[in-house]
């Protein structure tokens, strides 16, 4: 296999080279292995522009009406669009991840005290959505007052003991996010919009999550993986390892890569096509190798420390060459383009192309610059 044919397969399966027509917002959602939502406008966007005439409205409207999307904390303890279907797998195979311990004897919470935090979180979601501030109240109440002791180092001060364990309560499938009340997010459990709910047999999910991910983003390596799920690299070897008789080997340009057993086809045509990727998108931050992706100048000027993500980018066959931000004042968008190349005249037409469906998805009029991009990278 060629690394050509391999960018043509991810664009095609990301709906990259053609947006997906007579389809629901849940099954481009699951073609991306969930959609990055940490900013939740470019959330919408990624997902709208994988599918026709889908805008903003729809998106949300897939989220807080139809309950096909669950907003939670998925691949990476990252806040994800998933689809609401497939959440048994995503808690079943999140959960089993290796915890890492990352603070302190005296702050951490023991194995114990996370079971306690963590069945507390789940009562008091049960019948509500709070927010933070008043989910810390009901976790100290039904915990203990150890819970709410500020041992936490966050942004502006300390947090309660118990905030270490959201990650763990949304892998367990006892947390998701609510609709916003105002400007403050709230938290809930999922199994108040989904009756009957519960995570999926480890295996099971394990082997959904490594088979979609290898539908979506391979071929691809165990580490790659790793490094998509933040997992130990030998976990995710041995998670390979126990579905050798449903993965299969195959090699690229002399490297070995894993598909899921059978599926080997590859495109015909060449990857093809100028594509704008906002903050986060799950093909940017999901395909590796990262230097296939981001050659050259663009692993300078589109990467944060080798992290993907930080930058919207500029895709033109397949690979990324420029970056772009987009200021909204009112109905207007402005859309500042910096490219790393010179733009061919088809090139620049579809480029404009682009600028418009993003301000159709925005509910705006958006405008074009082509010029350097003076904004830093998110963090």
């Amino acid at each position: 296999m060629k690394w050509s044919e391999v960018s043509a397969r991810r664009l095609a399966r990301h709906h990259l080279i053609r947006p997906a027509e007579d389809a629901a917002a849940t099954e481009v959602v699951a073609a991306m292995c969930g959609a990055h939502a940490q900013v939740m406008s470019a959330a919408e966007l990624s997902v709208a522009l994988r599918l026709r005439g889908l805008t903003r409205a729809g998106v949300r409207e897939a989220l807080w009406q139809e309950r096909s999307l669950v907003k939670t904390l998925g691949p990476r303890g990252t806040v994800h669009l998933l689809p609401t279907r497939d959440l048994p797998m995503w808690t079943g195979a999140l959960a089993e991840v290796p915890a890492r311990g990352l603070q302190p004897d005296g702050v951490r919470l023991t194995p114990e005290q996370s079971e306690q935090v963590i069945a507390a979180i789940a009562t008091a979601l049960g019948e509500a959505e709070l927010t933070v501030d008043e989910l810390s109240e009901a976790v100290v109440e039904l915990a203990g007052t150890w819970a709410g002791d500020p041992v936490v180092p966050a942004f502006q001060g300390m947090w309660p003991r118990w905030r270490q364990a959201m990650h763990l309560a949304a892998f367990r499938g006892v947390l998701c996010f609510g609709p916003n009340r105002g400007r403050k997010v709230t938290y809930t459990n999922p199994r108040r919009w989904s009756p009957g709910f519960e995570p999926q047999e480890p295996r099971a999910a394990l082997a959904g999550v490594v088979k979609a991910y290898l539908h979506s983003y391979g071929p691809a390596t165990p580490k790659a993986f790793a490094r998509w799920f933040a997992a130990p690299d030998g976990w995710a070897g041995r998670v390979f390892e126990s579905l050798a008789g449903e993965l299969e080997r195959v090699e690229v340009e002399g490297t070995a890569a894993w598909v899921v057993a059978g599926d080997t086809a590859m495109p015909s045509e060449a990857p093809a096509g100028v594509r704008l990727l906002p903050y986060f998108d799950a093909f940017g931050v999901g395909c590796h190798p990262r230097e296939r992706l981001f050659p050259g100048r663009a692993a300078e000027r589109a990467l944060s420390g080798n992290q993907a993500g930080n930058y919207p980018v500029l895709l033109i066959d397949g690979t990324v060459a420029g970056v772009w931000h987009q200021r909204r004042s009112g109905c207007r968008i402005e859309v500042t383009v910096e490219p790393l190349r010179e733009l061919s005249g088809e090139s620049l037409g579809e480029l404009e192309e682009q600028v418009a469906r993003v301000g159709e998805i925005l509910e705006g009029t958006a405008r074009l610059t082509v010029g350097t991009v003076t904004v830093g990278a998110h963090a």
